[in-house]
């Protein structure tokens, strides 16, 4: 296994004695993103011919996909980025990151671990590139490659950014006493009330703290209408014995996955939970014929399961847990599989 990452070790161990930094007075980070696409948008009526500016909004509008779940700024993004690789297209760092970013929140792995390697050739002392490569990597199963990109990250930028993406790897691999602690270095150097958000909010979910009740889920579909956040409404709702508007969440869930540019591996669970167990392992062998990795190891042991395939499922469950993933709907896959095989 790859080596312990040193940077994140020593940051961590003075974590403890390091003051918090207080967040600084901002407007949302939607507002924020925003503003800036339409500066950049006014700099280009004057100024079109300027290859940064395309890739800074291409990228900008990938952002706005992911904290507005809008579909439209996909397309603006594609439209954007390739206006600025039209204008320069050798070494253009930042319109490879954007692209890469763009291929990641489209569930192109392939692609985005393509992008972020000639952005990190054309930007080697970028993290940004670092972390497209890292997101990239990860959802690929590539556990090397994803490691080394992410110590590049974290010896380039320790912040928000490198230091979540290491509570993830760390996640992944068991070790959750070193999460919490890239968490919690993560919150003190957040500088906006959303990153000091998004920290806290992973982790109470590493500390199992967070409310599922059907108002407070409610709540957090409203804010970040992700589609595990409708989920986990949707979730609430069936507990409640609110079946009809609990479907109504996971139809939602699965349109705004599409809409989105398709996400197999989640609509696999959302089928194999609450739809349809056959169409949960199209889309779960569909997803694996991508990517290998554990996660995709774990939709597609569970769409298995449900089909009742439960032998055919444990190598595929095994395979999950490899790296030392505990994450309590995997363990519960993994118990359901191994009970029906007793």
């Amino acid at each position: 296994m790859w080596k312990t990452l040193p940077l994140l070790a020593a940051l961590l161990a003075v974590a403890a004695c390091a003051p918090p930094q207080a967040a600084t007075p901002a407007a949302t980070q939607t507002s924020s993103l925003q503003r800036n696409a339409e500066s950049l948008q006014a700099k280009l009526r004057r100024t079109p011919q300027d290859a940064s500016a395309w890739a800074q909004l291409g990228s900008a509008h990938v952002e706005l996909a992911r904290v507005t779940f809008d579909p439209q700024h996909h397309s603006r993004a594609e439209k954007a980025l390739t206006e600025s690789l039209r204008l320069k297209p050798d070494g253009n760092g930042e319109a490879f990151i954007g692209r890469g970013a763009l291929a990641n929140a489209q569930h192109d792995f392939a692609a985005a671990r393509d992008w972020g390697r000639r952005a990190v050739s054309a930007l080697p002392d970028s993290a940004a590139a670092q972390g497209v490569l890292v997101d990239a990597l990860t959802q690929l199963g590539d556990s090397e490659g994803e490691s080394v990109a992410l110590q590049r990250m974290l010896d380039l930028r320790p912040g928000v950014a490198s230091f979540t993406r290491a509570a993830y790897h760390f996640e992944l691999r068991g070790r959750l006493d070193e999460a919490r602690g890239a968490l919690e270095r993560a919150l003190e150097s957040a500088s906006s009330p959303d990153e000091v958000a998004f920290c806290r909010l992973h982790l109470d979910k590493l500390d199992g703290r967070t409310d599922e009740s059907v108002e407070a889920t409610r709540e957090l579909a409203s804010k970040v209408p992700s589609p595990e956040h409708l989920v986990r409404y949707g979730e609430a709702l069936d507990k409640a014995g609110r079946s009809a508007e609990a479907r109504t969440q996971y139809d939602l869930a699965l349109r705004q996955l599409r809409a989105l540019g398709g996400d197999d591996l989640t609509a696999a669970l959302i089928s194999a939970d609450h739809g349809d167990p056959a169409e949960a392992l199209r889309f779960a062998e569909k997803e694996w014929a991508k990517r290998q990795s554990v996660f995709t190891a774990d939709a597609l042991a569970w769409a298995l399961h449900v089909n009742k395939r439960s032998a055919e499922a444990l190598p595929y469950s095994d395979k999950a847990v490899s790296l030392g993933w505990r994450d309590p709907s995997v363990l519960r896959h993994r118990e359901a599989i191994l009970g029906s095989l007793r």
